[in-house]
């Protein structure tokens, strides 16, 4: 008797590894073409590199060499000046696919898979037939260990081909170093360069240095010598906890009650609060959670949703913030308006997130095609597949017309305009392991649909005054052609000196006036600033003069600031619509010196609404 054919097929049949199915599967994590494998062989290393420093609370310094090892063959080298890894951890970090600590950890960190860097030495060992090789230190009185690994991809195992101690000059970090089919583009939103760039702008306690294939040196200086406040590992939070995690929960759980399960198992829940949760679920605390079925789990998670708990904690999140994401707009892009926002924690599946968004518009920025989406996970940029992503369908569905802004039917809006959003989560649900793309969660799409929302209603503010200022402008424009030359005329008729019209005009358009006379006797002159209020509301503002000489007898007196060989003189001033102004002080100088005075300077009033002086942005807030 034959056996029959499923026993054939059963034979057959075998479990493969993990570093088997990428071996074949590579462009799954982002190896699918030589220009993006070698921006994903740098980020993953740029990114292990960050955390570690991060986690030590080490400013990050990180060096990363591309060089040009034959025609279709870039060597990467990444060092930095983490703290090390131990000597028995090293082949597992490197050469073992999911492999981590941060996989079950519940707090922000840019690798959570274990899968990054060991992905980038299976695609360098796959294209050059070459092993990864590592160094790396762990203090200054400990050896630096040099290895040489392969992955076994039929047992997901890293196999050891050299292991030894090794002088090197560093007093701690690690140094990797990778051959690979791969080749080095400039010029392309998608490149090494700009990868950098944005992690740069992004994480500005970071110093980092590209050396390209021809030698050329690009340094990304830090620009803070803070730390970002480091993110704690916290319990998941009840809100958004799926079904089937909460029964693996109560399954595996070391407690024998359900109040200090609930208690100890999720963050924000609290003695009374867990007792509010049992009650509601009409469940008795004391019931050992290994009995408790499907039907009871349902219950909890509805009692979950109708419990007052608070929301979750932000110590778990690293967010860029308001101010940082402002001084990255305004450094990279000349816009006239920049505006940013940084939204209260929400939660996916029991994951704490936030989300942050900025918008510039204006400017030197591109008038035609769609708007430029700049996309940040954990604060690394999102380079490819913006088109698949949450954060772009969320941009796409918003009615941009209804802000004042050009939009062709289910696309991006179009003209001058920049769009940053930024997730912060312990758990960010990327589409694949490349982690390019955001997958389209509901309560993520939600909280970056209300972040833009509310930066467009901003933007749309700002188009409507810029509509009233423009009409405004014009007035004044004619208004400062016709004046003079009618002031000239009657002044030569009368064969009088031609008045000063700034007083006038400043009546006509309502302005604030910064009128500056200058008494001149001998070498020291009397300065009198007179200031008038005429438009219709109260204006607070800084006056500021400054130039080389001190003030004498001043009244009122300034605060008083040297810069450089100069002097800032700051009068903080307040007038009601029509209040005027004087402020005196001695000026001692020679004539020429007088003639070659910059002009008056005012912080704090709009050169529309401005004459007789030069206004200066705040450098802060919402304007541009």
């Amino acid at each position: 008797m034959e056996d029959p054919l499923a026993w054939e097929l059963a034979k057959r049949q075998e479990s493969i590894s993990i570093a088997e199915f990428f071996e074949k599967n590579r462009q799954i994590l982002g190896f699918d073409s030589q220009p993006r494998s070698l921006i994903t062989s740098v980020k993953e290393a740029v990114d292990n590199a960050l955390d570690a420093c991060e986690e030590a609370g080490i400013l990050p310094d990180i060096l990363i060499f591309v060089e040009q090892s034959g025609r279709d063959t870039i060597t990467l080298i990444v060092e930095d000046n983490g703290p090390g890894i131990v000597r028995r951890q090293i082949p597992c970090v490197f050469a073992k696919l999911l492999y981590g600590s941060r996989f079950h950890a519940v707090k922000q960190s840019r690798g959570q898979q274990g899968i990054g860097i060991s992905a980038a030495v299976l695609y360098s060992q796959i294209t050059s037939g070459r092993p990864v090789r590592i160094i790396s230190k762990i203090g200054k009185d400990h050896p630096a260990h040099y290895f040489e690994l392969i992955i076994n991809t039929k047992t997901n195992e890293p196999e050891i081909l050299k292991d030894e101690e090794i002088e090197w000059d560093r007093l701690h970090g690690t140094r990797v170093e990778l051959e690979m089919e791969a080749s080095y583009v400039r010029g392309r939103r998608q490149s090494v360069y700009e990868y950098l760039r944005e992690t740069a702008i992004v994480n500005p306690h970071a110093r980092i240095t590209l050396v390209e294939p021809d030698g050329n040196e690009i340094l990304f200086e830090r620009a803070s010598e803070e730390m970002p406040v480091a993110a704690r590992e916290v319990l998941p939070h009840p809100h958004g906890i799926e079904l089937g995690t909460l029964m693996k929960m109560l399954r595996y759980t070391e407690r024998e009650r359900l109040a200090p399960f609930l208690r100890y198992s999720f963050s924000k829940i609290g003695l009374h609060t867990a007792g509010e949760i049992c009650k509601a679920a009409g469940i008795d605390p004391k019931t050992d959670p290994h009995t408790l079925g499907v039907d009871d789990a349902k219950r909890l998670i509805k009692a979950f949703k109708r419990v007052k708990i608070m929301a979750p904690s932000t110590d778990s999140l690293s967010p860029i913030g308001e101010e940082l994401i402002y001084k990255g707009l305004r450094k990279e892009h000349t816009a006239d308006y920049i505006t940013t926002i940084t939204r209260t924690p929400s939660v996916h599946s029991g994951h704490p997130f936030v989300v942050e968004a900025g918008i510039a518009y204006g400017g030197s920025l591109r008038k035609d095609g769609p708007a430029k989406i700049l996309r940040f996970a954990n604060r690394v940029p999102l380079l490819y597949q913006q088109g698949a992503c949450a954060i772009t369908h969320t941009i796409e569905r918003i009615r941009w017309r209804q802000y004042g802004i050009d939009q062709p039917p289910g696309s991006l809006p179009t003209g001058p305009i920049v769009i940053l959003v930024h997730i912060a989560s312990t758990h960010t649900p990327f589409t694949s392991e490349s982690k390019e793309a955001i997958a389209d969660v509901p309560e993520i799409m939600s909280e970056i649909d209300l972040a833009i929302k509310e930066l467009a209603r901003r933007v749309s503010a700002y188009l409507s005054k810029e509509k009233t200022l423009n009409l405004r402008r014009e007035k004044e424009v004619i208004i400062k052609r016709i004046l003079p030359q009618l002031a000239t005329k009657t002044a030569q008729i009368l064969e009088l000196p031609t008045p000063d019209i700034n007083p006038v005009i400043a009546k006509i358009m309502g302005n604030v006036l910064v009128k500056r006379e200058i008494h001149e006797d001998g070498e020291v002159h009397r300065v009198i600033m007179e200031v008038e209020n005429n438009t219709e509301r109260t204006q607070e503002f800084t006056l500021h003069e400054i130039h080389e000489h001190p003030v004498y007898n001043p009244s009122p007196a300034p605060k008083t600031t040297p810069i450089g060989s100069e002097y800032n003189h700051q009068w903080r001033i307040t007038l009601k619509p029509g209040e005027k102004r004087a402020i005196l002080y001695d000026l001692q100088a020679m004539p020429d010196e007088l003639k070659k005075l910059p002009p008056p300077i005012v912080e704090g009033v709009g050169k529309e609404l401005l004459t007789g002086a030069e206004a200066i942005d705040r450098g802060v807030g919402d304007g541009g």
